[in-house]
């Protein structure tokens, strides 16, 4: 069986050691996507104040760019996003960014249905309030 580590500069880069993606056989594991820029770094909504110290996130920002992130990732690696077959969701607010992810993905995946999951968590690695782990075939 096929195994295959998948790294891209078209993503963002990861905050550990591991990679974007990796094959085996005709699955694809995408490690957990954020929302951060894979130009500069930056993340999406986010507003600092003087002292770098986060103030307020726009979770509506950070979905459009966590999909942006997902699709990449999926075509880099020779998949598509209707070959998602199972979206694991990380919120650290679902009272409140719950509706708007909620709303928002199904804007994205109206045409594919992967089985979902979604989590609150504590914290993620850095300031962002989303992450997805996905799972997806390969043609």
């Amino acid at each position: 069986m096929e195994h295959k580590i998948i790294k891209t500069d078209k993503a963002p880069k990861p905050v550990g050691l591991y990679p974007h993606a990796r094959r085996v056989g005709n699955l694809l594991f995408l490690s957990g996507i954020g929302p951060r820029s894979a130009e500069d770094n930056s993340i999406p909504g986010n507003t600092y104040d003087a002292e770098g110290n986060l103030v307020h996130y726009d979770i509506e920002a950070q979905c459009h760019s966590v999909f942006k992130n997902v699709k990449t990732v999926l075509e880099e690696s020779g998949s598509s996003w209707n070959n998602l077959v199972d979206v694991t969701v990380f919120l650290t607010n679902m009272k409140n960014d719950f509706p708007t992810m909620n709303r928002l993905y199904a804007e994205y995946f109206n045409t594919n249905l992967p089985c979902r999951t979604t989590v609150e968590i504590n914290a993620l690695p850095t300031p962002i309030a989303i992450e997805l782990k996905c799972i997806a075939t390969i043609d």
